[in-house]
């Protein structure tokens, strides 16, 4: 069985080719890919070859860890019937090609373990479910504490501003340094940094990826405040160590969701707690790959970049 699939060869060598699946397994579907998502955080530093050395990466490599599709066979210890539309977060089924993610295809085989079911109606928003998780994963737990500061109004800043806003905790207020981006809130508000007077947030959460703003986040939370960085870091982080001390910082890394954070997150979105309209701004088909990536990873206007893998057979 054979697919078409975005393929990196290496550093921004990207774009649309033929490879053979594995064949699947008795617990194994075969999903047909309508939709996958661009990630511009661990993506784009595989695209542009800035990625630190991470367990399974090499090239060439089918990107993507966004996809919404339907399962059109099953094995037959399968638990999901042909026709069931799911989520998936990538697959490693190439002959030839490292599947690290490798969601971006026309059609991929996986565990039926990992996929998740989710309504069919929410069409090409169904691939942010991944991104929604992550940023649930942030916030959820007993010592956590939701966001007063999300830096950053992204796809994922804004996911966690409607996160904090779904749990019943006050609006958040959102730093956002680009013009282009600062439309969108919903409930909460979103200002430039230069005119924030407040130095005693107790939980700043940045969704920047910028690693250079630790001092300045520093010098903004309240004493024993927490500074938690729920992006993605290509450079050595640091921050200078007397302000930290006088404030009694406390500094927290948000790893990649889980299972159960996949669960929790489609039945907020299912049940209209939590919205994820308005977070896609760019779709290609998936012909267009090449420039897809491009745009996403450089175009401040798009906050999230889809394929639409319709037309591909």
């Amino acid at each position: 069985m054979q697919t078409k699939a975005v393929i990196l060869q290496g550093p921004r060598q990207i774009g649309l080719d033929t490879l053979t699946l594995t064949p699947p397994g008795p617990r194994d579907l075969v999903v047909e890919v309508s939709h996958s998502g661009i990630s511009t955080g661990t993506e784009k530093l595989f695209w542009s070859g800035t990625m630190p050395p991470f367990p399974g990466m090499g090239y060439p490599l089918v990107p993507g860890y966004e996809s919404a599709g339907e399962v059109v066979e099953a094995g037959p210890e399968a638990p999901y019937k042909v026709g069931t539309h799911v989520f998936v977060p990538g697959a490693n089924c190439y002959e030839g090609a490292h599947g690290l993610f490798g969601g971006a295809t026309r059609r991929l085989v996986t565990d039926a373990g990992r996929v998740t079911p989710i309504d069919r109606a929410l069409g090409a928003e169904g691939a942010l479910l991944a991104l929604a998780a992550t940023a649930r994963h942030a916030m959820a737990g007993l010592d956590k504490c939701p966001p007063d500061l999300i830096v950053g109004h992204g796809t994922l800043g804004r996911l966690l501003a409607r996160l904090t806003m779904a749990a019943g905790a006050p609006a958040p207020t959102v730093w956002e340094i680009d013009p282009g981006r600062s439309s969108g809130a919903q409930g909460y508000e979103v200002i430039h940094p230069d005119t924030d007077e407040r130095h005693d947030y107790r939980a700043i959460y940045d969704a920047s990826g910028r690693g250079d703003l630790l001092d300045q986040l520093v010098t903004r939370i309240a004493k024993g405040g927490e500074i938690v960085l729920a992006g993605f870091y290509e450079k050595p982080l640091n921050f200078a160590f007397p302000p930290a001390f006088m404030k009694e910082a406390r500094f927290r890394i948000a790893a990649e969701w889980t299972p159960d954070d996949l669960t929790s997150t489609r039945t907020l979105v299912e049940s209209g707690a939590l919205s994820l309209g308005g977070l896609i701004t760019h779709t290609r088909p998936a012909a267009e790959a090449g420039a897809a990536y491009d745009e996403a990873f450089n175009d401040a206007a798009c906050l999230k970049m889809i394929l639409d893998w319709s037309a591909e057979q």
